[in-house]
Order: C-alpha cells, then sequence, then structure tokens
C-alpha cells in the first residue's frame, strides 16, 4: 500500500487500496459521455503475438467508457501480421481500428509528409504514437487520448481506469497523467530509472543548480513510464520523440506547454511487469546503452533550449557527480531488498552504473556535435497548418487498408 505524502511539484494520485473497480468504471461510463476517450495500443509484430496482447484485447472486452481503440501495428512488414491483429481485435467491435503503419496507403501518407518537408524520424513507437495523435485528433468528439504499451503481463481493468479517470472527472483539471508502479517480480527492475535518470537528477542539480524543469522531473515517480494520458488539445501542440526518448522528451513538451498544476502522476498497480531489456554492456548501440543515450540527449538538448550553457567540462564533472550519487543509491537499493526479501546482484548494478556513466560522456559528444537534434516530430499544429485534411485522410486510409483484406 502507497502513503499519501505530496511531494515535488506535480500532483500524485496514490494507490491506497481502497478503490473499487466497480465505482470507478460507472464513474467513468457518466463522465465519458461528456468527454469521450481514445484509446491508443501501440504494438509490433512480435507482441501482438505474445500472450499480454491477448489479456489486454480480452480485459478491453468489459470496458464500455472508451470510445475509440486505435491498435497500431508497427514493425510488421507483413500483410499476415496486419490480418493476424485484425482478427484479434475484432472481438472489440466497430469501436477497435487497426492502424498498419507499414501498409502501402500509410506508407504513402507518410511518404506525402516526408516530401512536405515533415521528418518523421525512424520508425519505432515514437512514429506510432504520433500518427494515433493524428487519427484521433480526426475526431473532434475526443477529449483526451489515453497510451499503454502492450507487453503489460498482469494486465487489468482497474489500472485502465485509474489511468483515464483524472483525464474526465468534472472535478478535475488535469492536461495531463503519468503513470508510476512498481518494477518488482523476485527482485528489482526499472534500472534506467533506478541507476541512471534519479541520481543523473540529482547530480545535475548539484552541477547546474535547481532548475524548474529539473525540479519538475525529479517529481514523477517513474519518469519513463510508458502510460500516459493528455488532453486532445495538448496532443495537438506536442511535438514527439521519434528515438528512446520519447518519455523524457514527452514530458519536456509537457511542460514548456501547460501549467505544472495541470499535471498528475497516478500509481497503477503493485507489481507491474512487462519485458525487459539487455544491459548490452558489450554493445553500447542496442538495449539499456542506447536508451541510456537516447535519453541522456534528450536531457542535455532540452537544457540547452533553457538557456543553460552545457560544456565538455561539464559533462566530466557530471559524470563524476552521477557516479558518487549512483553508487549511493546501491547502497539503499541493496538494504530495500534485504528487508524485502528480493535478489540483488550489487555487483552487477555496479556494472551497469559504470556503463550510464560511461554513456553520459557519449551522450555529451553527441550533443556537442549536434546541440538541436533532429529527432523530434513536428507537432500536429503545424501539420494541420500545412495540410487541414491529414487527420480525415489518415481515418480514410485506415478504414481502406482493413476493406482491403
Amino acid at each position: 500500500m502507497s502513503d499519501f505524502y505530496q511531494h515535488g511539484r506535480i500532483t500524485t494520485l496514490h494507490d491506497l487500496g481502497t478503490a473499487d473497480l466497480g465505482e470507478l468504471e460507472r464513474v467513468l461510463g457518466e463522465a465519458s459521455s461528456e468527454h469521450p476517450l481514445g484509446l491508443i495500443l501501440p504494438v509490433t509484430a512480435s507482441d501482438m503475438r505474445a500472450a499480454p496482447f491477448s489479456r489486454i484485447i480480452e480485459q478491453l472486452e468489459g470496458v464500455s467508457y472508451i470510445d475509440t481503440i486505435l491498435v497500431v501495428l508497427g514493425v510488421a512488414p507483413e500483410v499476415e501480421d496486419f490480418r493476424e491483429t485484425c482478427r484479434i481485435v475484432a472481438r472489440l467491435g466497430e469501436r477497435a481500428r487497426v492502424m498498419w503503419t507499414d501498409g502501402p496507403r500509410l506508407q504513402a501518407l507518410q511518404a506525402e509528409l516526408d516530401q512536405c518537408g515533415f521528418r518523421l524520424g525512424s520508425p519505432g513507437k515514437g512514429r506510432s504514437v504520433w500518427l494515433a495523435f493524428g487519427y484521433l485528433l480526426g475526431d473532434p468528439r475526443l477529449s483526451a487520448f489515453v497510451l499503454h504499451d502492450c507487453d503489460i503481463v498482469n494486465y487489468n481493468r482497474l489500472l485502465l481506469a485509474r489511468l483515464c479517470m483524472p483525464m474526465v472527472h468534472s472535478s478535475l483539471d488535469f492536461e495531463f497523467c503519468k503513470a508510476f508502479y512498481a518494477r518488482v517480480t523476485d527482485r528489482m527492475h526499472g534500472r534506467v530509472v533506478r541507476l541512471l535518470v534519479s541520481p543523473l537528477l540529482d547530480a545535475l542539480i548539484s552541477t547546474l543548480g535547481s532548475d524548474p524543469f529539473l525540479t519538475y522531473l525529479k517529481s514523477f515517480r517513474y519518469p519513463l513510464s510508458g502510460e500516459f494520458a493528455v488532453t486532445a488539445n495538448l496532443a495537438r501542440s506536442n511535438r514527439i520523440p521519434s528515438d528512446w526518448g520519447l518519455e523524457v522528451g514527452t514530458l519536456a513538451e509537457v511542460f514548456r506547454n501547460t501549467s505544472i498544476k495541470r499535471v498528475c502522476q497516478v500509481d497503477l498497480c503493485l507489481p507491474y511487469e512487462h519485458k525487459h531489456q539487455s544491459l548490452s554492456l558489450e554493445d553500447r548501440s542496442k538495449g539499456l546503452m542506447k536508451m541510456a543515450t537516447d535519453i541522456l540527449t534528450s536531457i542535455f538538448r532540452t537544457l540547452a533550449s533553457r538557456g543553460l550553457v552545457l560544456e565538455n567540462s561539464h559533462f566530466r564533472t557530471l559524470r563524476s557527480a552521477y557516479l558518487r550519487a549512483a553508487q549511493d543509491s546501491i547502497r539503499k537499493y541493496h538494504a530495500d531488498a534485504l528487508l524485502n526479501n528480493l535478489i540483488y546482484d550489487r555487483h552487477l548494478e555496479e556494472e551497469a552504473v559504470e556503463g550510464f556513466a560511461e554513456r553520459i560522456t557519449a551522450a555529451g559528444e553527441v550533443f556537442a556535435a549536434d546541440p538541436l537534434g533532429g529527432e523530434s516530430i513536428p507537432n500536429w499544429a503545424r501539420v494541420l497548418a500545412a495540410l487541414p485534411d491529414f487527420p480525415k485522410r489518415l481515418r480514410r486510409a485506415v478504414a481502406e487498408e482493413f476493406q482491403s483484406l
């Protein structure tokens, strides 16, 4: 059971163990009639065939307060991937659609955007989420969009209800809701948050001072969670990174485009389990090392956009400050794991920290070579100014792709 302590600059909505799913869904049914919701489910072909995705679809059959469900299928080059996804999703009825990002019609629309000068970055979750925003923006009835990953092993309806409630209840005025949870099985997971992001933020504040953006990031219990909800207006204004900086980049855009008092985080469940990335110490271009580089670069570029000057000497100092903070955190996690009867490989944790520390200077070099970066996809406000009918064409392409089966 969580406590009810409010820390940091954003509102924290706790799981105190008193919520009733039936009551939450009743309230959501009434509220969503006035403020319809769209649910985005980004999935790859491999994840679509895994057991968690089928369980998620099964659970969603009993959810009546979601108006539109959009499954965004990416990394799926074969038409059979699309067919199989449509078969699985069919049990959700007419409110559910599958957007096949590798399909010929979606590929043609993405090529058109490229020809018009809109750079969509590399295919991946960022691009899929961005395309989903465009599709849902084509329906002016929808007031907010909700997104969660499709590899959640222990998915249930309470998780979704808790994520949706802050966006539709008439007495609340949040524009963005971020999920948090405990990544625990027989051991602690969430290494990038525990061993990189949290001590990094402490190190950045100690070296650069208490910048409002850094203290805002530090307020999030799990800044890299893949689950969030956002109003349609804010989704229209936010840019989206196309790499592993998606989660941090999204938080940066929210910080830029709305008031902090309109931002909250919600405890979804205990525990939370999905697939885990390899540490990939032997190949820094993959796994958690690649993720760390993208996240670090995204943070550095955001700080630079706020007027902070970052030079090579800063990254050397930051690396030293980070190492000290991360090593202190290992001591804390070791004690926590011991008290909770969890497996804890302290040597492996130390190796991860050393790998992350090396990524700080590597990301500093990436930043120095390209301080602005080119990975953020333009926001939909810009696309709509140039191509006002594009969301409608996107929706038509999705429908036609399905009809062509």
